[in-house]
């Protein structure tokens, strides 16, 4: 029998198998029966795919060769054999769901904004819904976001965590002024209405230091009460909240609409931005101090060169500086247009929270992948920054 008979006679057998497919995505074709006539358009498409002829993929499974002709000959050796023949390519189509988790390289913010948006991860661009852990007002935005909360919630409404607010009266306190007073009373009234937990009151103000409650400036308040944590998501009505990025966190000014919206639902829809880094290198001079470094830094990229970005700093110059440096350089970050600054979570951050927080907390940091636009800076060749006001 010759090779183009055998070739016909498995075409015809394929085609009474039309359809039907090995679970390997493979035609089966057996080779028992006797020869016979097979069509031509059987025959072009086997001869069509006989480039895909595979080895075998198991005893007794052979290929269409000699071998396999001599088996047709040798009417004594009744030998099964199975010829398999690549099916035609077809177009996968695979749901996204069954692709699996792929790794996917985040800068810390993004890491952050992805675990408060309970997503595997976030991109540059996105607008994500984010659980708040904290959230600060004080007696400028104070009155307004009350307002706001009771006009949209309604005024008997209560917040939606009275431990993850913080209000911190420390604008209008040493003022006769009747208005800005006001502004406190209004904030006082809220705090015990809600019986907010964490209200740092001041009701002496001929001497502060007969107030045992009070703390002082909010951004240094909320870090000495243990408000900063590594991997936490803060907002606060005043634009130098970024100060808390220092810890590792997420931290970022808002308006008292954005706020009041939060006091009721504890979300917050949020652009997530891009990234910034400035590696800083070197020894500190002893002339320079973290206010220089981060005036160098805007003098660099201008006023408006951090605009709706994350500013990360890091670098062994970053990695000596005392929490207090690392604030300083935070908390200007605004002052570039920046949308949050941060530090990665070491030691001196933990050191400076112990004591301070019984909240557990969990740090995250950038992967070595992150998609970032560096800026270098040798702090050793830096000099004394004036700024002329």
């Amino acid at each position: 029998m010759t090779l183009k008979n055998l070739l016909s006679r498995l075409a015809q057998i394929n085609s009474r198998l039309s359809g039907k497919q090995h679970s390997q995505g493979w035609h089966i074709l057996s080779s028992m029966a006797s020869p016979a006539t097979a069509s031509a358009s059987s025959t072009s498409h086997l001869l069509q795919y006989k480039s895909g002829i595979h080895h075998s993929l198991r005893t007794g499974l052979t290929p269409l060769n000699s071998k396999a002709t001599a088996a047709w000959k040798n009417k004594k050796r009744m030998t099964m054999f199975v010829g398999a023949v690549m099916a035609p390519p077809q177009p996968q189509q695979r749901s996204p769901a069954s692709t699996g988790s792929v790794k996917h390289a985040m800068t810390m913010t993004e890491k952050i904004l992805a675990r408060a948006a309970e997503r595997s991860q976030v991109s540059p661009g996105e607008n994500v819904w984010v659980k708040v852990d904290n959230l600060m007002t004080h007696d400028v935005c104070g009155p307004g976001t009350i307002g706001i909360f009771k006009k949209e919630f309604g005024s008997k409404a209560k917040v939606w965590d009275r431990e993850k607010i913080v209000i911190i009266p420390d604008h209008y306190i040493f003022t006769s002024d009747a208005r800005a007073n006001r502004n406190v009373d209004i904030i006082r009234d809220f705090a015990l209405e809600q019986n907010i937990k964490y209200f740092y009151d001041i009701t002496d103000r001929s001497d502060f230091r007969a107030n045992p409650d009070y703390k002082g400036v909010c951004h240094i308040a909320l870090a000495q009460e243990g408000h900063c944590r590594p991997g936490e998501v803060l907002f606060g009505t005043d634009s130098h909240t970024c100060n808390a990025g220092a810890f590792g966190q997420f931290a970022s000014g808002i308006g008292n609409t954005d706020a009041g919206f939060i006091m009721g639902t504890g979300k917050l829809l949020v652009k997530v931005p891009p990234t910034l880094r400035f590696v800083m290198d070197g020894e500190m001079p002893h002339y320079l101090l973290a206010k220089d470094l981060i005036l160098q830094i805007i003098g660099e990229i201008t006023v408006s060169g951090g605009t709706y970005r994350a500013m990360e700093f890091s670098g062994s110059t970053v990695k000596s500086l005392t929490m207090e440096d690392r604030m300083t350089l935070c908390n200007m970050v605004v002052e570039a247009g920046g949308k949050n600054g941060v530090v990665d979570a070491d030691q001196t951050t933990f050191d400076y929270l112990e004591g301070k927080t019984s909240s557990s907390f969990e740090a995250l940091y950038s992967d070595e992948a992150a998609r970032y636009h560096d800026q270098d800076f040798s702090t050793a060749t830096l000099t004394m920054v004036v700024v002329y006001l």
